[in-house]
């Protein structure tokens, strides 16, 4: 049986790292407020676990964005299926990352696929030529993980 998974980013700035992916790769962020005015109405969790970003409740450190296709609870607002987390923690990112994103242009559309990236905020590192394979993009997100635009 296939397990379920989410793929797990450090950040110093979780909330605006999930709208640069969420607009990179077409997912939505997730909506939490309605679980998060029912755990603060009943006591569970306190005011200083939460904040506002974009005009809704969420998370103090916390933010995801889901594929836009894929079943998620109405309740809490959490996806089941494809879903990227983002958490802050203290420490910024001190190397290379060991596990990093691919994001696939149309055919013939790297170029544009590049300048989009660019417009919300990732840099170029370097490209990579395959020859007659082909070649892609070494890129940067706003907080500088690498990710590859192919």
């Amino acid at each position: 049986m296939a397990l379920g998974w989410k793929l797990v980013i450090d950040t110093t700035n979780a909330s605006t790292l999930a709208d640069f992916w969420a607009e990179a790769l077409g997912y939505e962020v997730e909506d939490p407020s309605a679980l998060i005015e029912r755990l603060l109405a009943d006591g569970h969790l306190g005011a200083d676990a939460v904040v506002e970003h974009r005009g809704r409740k969420t998370f103090r450190g916390y933010a995801a964005i889901r594929h836009p296709e894929d079943p998620f609870d109405e309740a809490s607002g959490v996806g089941h299926g494809r879903r990227l987390l983002f958490q802050d923690v203290p420490e910024r990112k001190s190397g290379k990352n060991r596990l990093h994103i691919d994001v696939h242009s149309e055919p013939g559309g790297l170029d544009a696929l590049v300048a989009r990236l660019e417009g919300l905020g990732a840099t170029r590192v370097h490209e990579v030529d395959q020859g007659p394979a082909g070649h892609w993009w070494v890129m940067r997100d706003p907080e500088g993980n690498e990710f590859c635009a192919a």
